[in-house]
């Protein structure tokens, strides 16, 4: 329980980063108030509801490495909640599926020759025992995937994987960007390339999202959801956070707001500040969740290389969890992840629904339309910062020019990708600087890795 007096903090954000940090806060003894502009806290892992099934907005699964993020569900009291699946993935050529589930999956693959498979192997184990990353970001993705896995492997295999999920940003993109999901995703695998083990909580986000706010509320972490902030300004060493109608003061605030949005919100920043944050390159995301009567080919993952499919891979969470819980139907994402300025943004729902749904059925013509039952839309502009070249030696640091207000956002995730766990860690590591405790890495600038 925070203790009485002390510094008054507000969190503006109550996704997960904003939810673990204001949990820090409290447990350091600074009273909280947490800001959520939605009605529910959890941001990119709240959950919502697709044709009266209740689940996550947003895909998630939690690997056997998530340390971070394994360790606050047993904070939360959710261990036994974990469940763990043995997972399949494929690739989609645009005629074909192709499995890639262990070693003898790659030997076989249709797409590469023996060397280029052998160089594909190599990238990955070559990849995979790379402990920091930032080294990577003086050289383009394709640049060294190329020179690593040979061309045709770059032309078959990894150009389309990246387009399928930075679009044209793929060209912006570092070598650190791909070392980093290879790093993650190497990990999931129990030895080599062998099997995939995934996790996910029994009830999904939603449960996890109610413990913590109950924890937060045990705590004294006052909880303030369906209120956006539209102003912190700042003026000697106090902080005036403005909402729809009401004004509240306090003596620090974190956003955790993407970096261009927090430095409009944020007044008192410099005309710097605003645009070292402002020019950070992000990806948005539009994504269909899908209500399927039966279940597709049982891999949680495939992976489209076909650019006139509408979509950038399938995630068949029904495959991870088991039908049971969706009353017997599938759950399936087809995500396109675009540019945060993409038009696709402005599209009314029946038409990305409309295209999702020929999406599938072109995949999986066995699928019949009357198969699919549901189907909703998510979009979100800012998702995951692209990692460019000289990503980390232009990132804008933790603390502003303001004492007392501080930006901390997904940008500030350094050698990993953007995951919860990596979100976990990320507060974690960033309560050393809001507390003053620890002075950070000076490579980093007061960023966090």
């Amino acid at each position: 329980m925070s203790v009485a007096g002390g510094k008054t903090w507000c969190v503006a954000g109550g996704g997960m980063l904003g939810m673990t940090l204001a949990l820090r806060l409290a447990r350091a003894g600074r009273r909280v108030t947490l800001i959520e502009a939605s009605d529910r806290l959890g941001g990119l892992a709240d959950a919502w509801q697709v044709g009266g099934l209740t689940w996550d907005r947003h895909y998630h699964v939690t690997l056997l490495s998530d340390r971070h993020l394994r360790g606050l569900i047993g904070e939360l009291g959710l261990d036994d909640a974990l469940r763990w699946t043995t997972t399949r993935t494929e690739f989609f050529d645009g005629h074909a599926f192709h499995p890639l589930d262990n070693a003898l999956d790659y030997i076989r693959f249709p797409l590469l020759g023996i060397v280029d498979k052998a160089r594909l192997a190599g990238t990955i184990l070559y990849a995979a025992r790379i402990s920091d990353g930032r080294p990577l970001e003086r050289e383009s993705v394709e640049a060294w995937l190329t020179r690593l896995s040979g061309p045709r492997t770059w032309a078959r295999l990894w150009q389309p994987l990246l387009r399928a999920k930075l679009g044209e940003n793929w060209r912006h993109a570092s070598a650190a960007f791909i070392w980093a999901v290879i790093r993650r995703l190497y990990a999931a695998r129990r030895s080599g390339l062998k099997t995939e083990m995934f996790g996910y909580i029994d009830g999904g986000y939603q449960r996890l999202n109610a413990v913590f706010a109950e924890r937060l509320a045990a705590e004294g972490v006052e909880i303030v959801t369906g209120q956006a902030v539209q102003e912190v300004a700042s003026s000697a060493g106090r902080h005036t956070v403005r909402l729809a109608g009401a004004t509240r003061e306090f003596d620090c605030v974190v956003v955790t707001a993407p970096p261009a949005i927090a430095a409009r919100l944020c007044t008192g920043l410099t005309a710097a500040e605003v645009a070292e944050r402002s020019s950070l390159l992000y990806q948005g995301i539009v994504c269909v969740s899908l209500v399927v009567r039966r279940p597709l080919h049982g891999a949680y993952l495939t992976y489209i290389a076909d650019p006139a499919i509408a979509c950038t891979a399938v995630i068949e969470m029904s495959a991870l969890t088991g039908t049971a819980r969706f009353g017997g139907n599938s759950l399936v994402y087809l995500p396109r992840y675009v540019a945060s300025d993409d038009p696709l943004f402005e599209h009314p729902d029946a038409e990305i629904e409309a295209d999702a749904r020929r999406a599938l059925l072109a995949m999986y013509p066995e699928l019949d339309a009357s198969d699919i039952i549901a189907a909703r839309v998510s979009r979100v502009r800012h998702v995951l910062p692209i990692a460019t070249k000289g990503y980390s030696d232009a990132l804008p640091t933790i603390a502003t020019s303001q004492a007392g207000l501080y930006l901390v956002n997904s940008s500030h995730i350094v050698n990993g990708t953007l995951n919860v766990n990596e979100t976990i860690k990320l507060a974690d590591e960033a309560m050393a600087i809001l507390l003053g405790r620890d002075a950070a890495p000076a490579p980093m600038r007061e960023h966090v890795a």
